[in-house]
C-alpha cells in the first residue's frame, strides 16, 4: 500500500488513503501504526474511502512539538480531515486511538457520522496504572524501548495465541520499535493524564459501537462496556485479545461493516 503525507497540526502525518465512498478514519493504538490495519483496510475499502493514519511520533509521522495531549492528537486529526476536504467521517479508534476518538467526539462532533472504540475504554487510568505509565516513560527514556516493547507485545494478544500468532506478535513488536522515543513517551504521558470521558458516551446522540476482545488482557470487556444506551452497540470478538485486527480480522471486519451499514 502506498503511503501519502500532509502537514497537519504542525507536523507531517503519514497515512493510507484507499477506496471511495463514505469516509472512514482508522486510528491505531499506542506504539502502533497504520500497518496495524493492513488485514482490515482492503475489505473496508471495497465500499468506503478508508484513511489509516500514523499518530505523531508513530510510524512515519513526525513530532512537531515535544509532547501531545490526547486532545492535541484529536486536533491533528481534525486538521487532517479538513485538509482532505471531508465533511463527515466515521472514526474507529483502537486502544489509544479510542481515547483520541472520544476526545474528537467531544471536541469536534460535527465531523462525525458515528464512532467506534476498538479494545478501548472511556474510563481514565487507575492511580496504579498512572504510576506505571510514568515509570515506563522514564524507563524508555533511560534504557530505550526494546525491553518494554517486547513485554507489551506479548500482553497485547490472547494468552493462547502466543504460539499460533508468533509472527503477528513479532510484527507488532517491530512496529512498536519504529515508534520514536519522543512519540512513545509523549503517548504514555497523554494516556496517563487523559480525562474520564464516560460523559461523552452518555451525552452523544451519534451511533457508537464498542468492540471488545473476549480475552483482552489490557482492556477487558467490562471496561469497554461502561455505558448502556440505545445508540451504543456492543460487540465481543470471541477468542481475541487486544489485537483483533491481527487475531480475528474477519470478525473485526464483520463488526465494522455491520456498523457502517447502519450509518
Amino acid at each position: 500500500m502506498e503511503s501519502k503525507s500532509l502537514h497537519a497540526g504542525n507536523t507531517e502525518i503519514s497515512f493510507y488513503d484507499q477506496g471511495s465512498g463514505k469516509p472512514v478514519v482508522l486510528v491505531h493504538g499506542f506504539a502502533g501504526s497504520k500497518l496495524y490495519w493492513e488485514k482490515v483496510l482492503p475489505e473496508l475499502a471495497v465500499q468506503h474511502r478508508v484513511i489509516a493514519l500514523d499518530l505523531p511520533g508513530h510510524g512515519e509521522s513526525g513530532m512537531g512539538q515535544e509532547k501531545y495531549s490526547i486532545e492535541e492528537m484529536a486536533g491533528v486529526i481534525k486538521d487532517m480531515i479538513e485538509q482532505l476536504g471531508l465533511e463527515k467521517v466515521t472514526m474507529f479508534g483502537h486502544s489509544l486511538g479510542g481515547y483520541i476518538t472520544l476526545a474528537f467526539a467531544e471536541l469536534y462532533p460535527k465531523y462525525l457520522n458515528g464512532f467506534s472504540l476498538v479494545h478501548s475504554t472511556a474510563n481514565p487510568d487507575s492511580e496504579e496504572a498512572k504510576a506505571a505509565r510514568g515509570t515506563n516513560a522514564d524507563k524508555v527514556q533511560a534504557e530505550g524501548p526494546k525491553e518494554f516493547i517486547d513485554g507489551l507485545s506479548k500482553k497485547l494478544f490472547a494468552p493462547d495465541y502466543s504460539e499460533a500468532g508468533a509472527q503477528d506478535i513479532a510484527e507488532a513488536a517491530e512496529i512498536g520499535m519504529k515508534t520514536s522515543i519522543k512519540g512513545m513517551v509523549s503517548a504514555l504521558l497523554a494516556m496517563r493524564d487523559r480525562a474520564n470521558r464516560n460523559h461523552v458516551l452518555e451525552k452523544t446522540g451519534l451511533p457508537v459501537l464498542l468492540i471488545a476482545g473476549e480475552q483482552d488482557q489490557i482492556v477487558p470487556p467490562e471496561k469497554s462496556f461502561t455505558v448502556e444506551k440505545p445508540n451504543i452497540g456492543k460487540y465481543i470478538i470471541e477468542g481475541s485479545g487486544h489485537m483483533s485486527m491481527y487475531e480475528k480480522p474477519d470478525d473485526l471486519v464483520q463488526a465494522m461493516k455491520g456498523f457502517l451499514e447502519k450509518i
